[in-house]
């Protein structure tokens, strides 16, 4: 067998390596960004099904009608622009909240995204503020609180009062903005005799793990901010073997979904003990307590706090970091490229914002990209174009000093120096495009800004795989074809233009390197198949302006078509 024919089969080798290991490896490493959002059935795009229509769905955690479960308790309803539900006066929690901005599918009669829903109904999630210290008896769970309004809105808060036999009297005033933050002001009134300590506590309680799995690229779960930095180290299977405590002066805890948050803020100019844990059946909680403090009879104490429960959006995050929740915006997961996904994501999202479609928005990202880009390829092709007119005298000294590796590295660095040529000129834009390329997955990946947007024809949400697939004759087959193998009709135009931007390269002296790169745009083709359509317009459209710049370069340097001197 000839070494060019043993390079071939190598490579073949490898490249059916990448194709049956890819799934895995994108699985753990690089996960899709989103379910589908919608499927091509008989060629006609058709939203997923709505899951909260479906009686199957809520899973063995379902025990009751989330509806009966609402009206058997006196309630105070929450509306605000982004919010609605109600705070049960039954234990004086938050259990009812659904996000009116966000819809489970694309679908029009979707329901909204349900955060919150109370103990007894499926997938239980909830809020709840109380008490604990020496001499204090504070409200139960079984206790019922007076309310104040029928109604918490923007502007209006609601007391919640409640007193025992011993002449201690709390309140829980609850106040909410625009957006998805609560204000909790908890006032404890001692008209006993004797003197008591009070710390104020929150918890945030929900039945079962998240959605969303955890990835190397994507923590969901606990998650906290103390002692300055954000904690993404725990999962759910840590608590399950046992209860995680904390001290922090400042920060706050709660539970990360990909999209979603709920948050305990406790008073930031005091210090508080913070901790996860698990219960019976599948339950977690988050809590923190405040330090206690005495309180003397015919006194007062009022100690406040926040709660945020809604969608992790960048600039409202950020909003509240700068209203002083320290690192909130860290409820997102950026990454070691962090430096890159922000300004990425604040460029996209005002590309966006101008032109009022994500994917025109991802083209007019990738001529810019492209155009910053441009002097950069200038210099490689000219460097590339004077690599290949010393490639006669380079393998002239190859062969002179060839018993002699050191003198012959001596000689082509000297001649590199003379000529002022750079080898590695040619790697710059590749190398650069690495971190763009991750930023832009990550940025459709976990920014809800991206999530569920359309750009053209079948293409109803570029955060998910292209669902438009010639392998089941685009929907006419009842099957969709899983993985890699579900090539969308964006992979393959990524495929295409690659092996198109590749044929605009001079010819390899190597057949087998050229064969290599001949089969390279295929493989890469399966290797994108599984990723956010958007992030696969990116590449096509990348691959487009690639191959006009190239033939406009190969203009200004013909040394680089011609055939090398001998």
């Amino acid at each position: 067998m000839t070494e060019d024919r043993r390079n071939f089969f190598l490579f073949v080798a490898i490249a059916a390596l990448i194709l049956l290991g890819w799934p895995l490896a994108q699985q753990k490493f690089f996960p899709t960004a989103n379910p589908p959002a919608s499927v091509i059935v008989k060629g006609k795009s058709k939203p997923v099904a709505n899951p909260a229509a479906d009686p199957t769905a809520d899973g063995p955690a379902a025990t009751r009608d989330r509806k009966a479960v609402l009206a058997e308790t006196p309630r105070v309803r929450i509306r605000t622009p982004r919010l609605a539900g109600s705070i049960n006066l039954k234990g004086a929690r938050i259990d009812d909240l659904v996000l009116v901005d966000y819809k489970e599918t694309i679908a029009k009669d979707s329901a909204p995204i349900r955060l919150l829903s109370p103990a007894g109904a499926p997938e239980a999630y909830f809020v709840g503020f109380g008490w604990q210290g020496q001499g204090l008896n504070p409200p139960g769970a079984d206790t019922v609180w007076k309310a104040s309004a029928p109604e918490l809105s923007p502007g209006h808060p609601v007391t919640l009062d409640a007193a025992n036999a011993t002449g201690q009297r709390f309140q829980i005033q609850l106040a909410v903005d625009d957006n998805y933050m609560f204000t909790v002001r908890q006032t404890v009134l001692n008209a006993g005799t004797a003197a008591v300590s009070v710390g104020s506590y929150g918890l945030v309680n929900r039945t079962g793990v998240s959605k969303d799995a955890a990835t190397w690229q994507s923590h969901t779960g606990p998650m906290s901010v103390h002692g300055g930095s954000a904690d993404y180290s725990l999962k759910f299977k840590d608590v399950d073997a046992g209860a995680q405590h904390f001290d922090s002066n400042g920060g706050w805890l709660g539970f990360a979904d990909k999209y979603w948050l709920t948050a305990l803020v406790p008073d930031q100019g005091r210090g508080f003990d913070g901790q996860f844990r698990a219960g019976a059946n599948q339950a977690y909680q988050a809590d923190a307590t405040s330090t206690p403090v005495p309180l003397a009879p015919g006194k007062s104490v009022t100690q406040t706090s926040r709660f945020f429960a809604g969608a992790k959006e960048v600039k409202t995050l950020q909003a509240y970091e700068a209203n002083g929740v320290p690192l909130f915006d860290k409820a997102i997961d950026w990454g070691w490229f962090e430096i890159v996904e922000k300004p990425i994501f604040r460029y996209l999202d005002w590309l966006f914002h101008l032109v009022g479609n994500f994917g025109v928005a991802i083209i007019l990202l990738t001529l810019t990209i492209r155009a910053l880009m441009f002097p950069i390829a200038q210099r490689q092709f000219a460097s590339m174009a004077t690599m290949r007119v010393l490639q006669p005298k380079m393998k002239a000294i190859q062969e002179r000093y060839k018993d002699d590796k050191v003198k012959q590295q001596q000689e082509v660095m000297a001649l590199y120096k003379s000529e002022k040529a750079n080898p590695l000129a040619g790697c710059l834009p590749s190398v650069i495009q690495i971190p763009i390329f991750y930023a832009l997955y990550k940025v459709l990946m976990l920014s809800i800004e991206m999530r569920h947007q359309p750009f053209a024809l079948w293409i109803k949400d570029l955060s998910a795989p292209d669902p438009l697939t010639p392998i089941n004759l685009f929907g006419v087959l009842p099957f969709d074809p899983p993985g890699f193998l579900h090539l969308g009709v964006l992979a393959i135009l990524l495929g295409i233009t690659m092996y198109f931007q590749f044929k605009l390269n001079p010819a390899q002296g190597d057949p087998a390197t050229q064969q290599v790169m001949g089969l390279m745009p295929w493989v890469m083709m399966f290797f994108f198949a599984p990723f956010a359509a958007g992030l696969q317009l990116y590449y096509v459209a990348s691959n487009c302006l690639t191959i006009l710049q190239q033939r406009w370069l190969y203009s200004r340097h013909p040394a680089l078509r011609a055939a090398p001197v001998k």
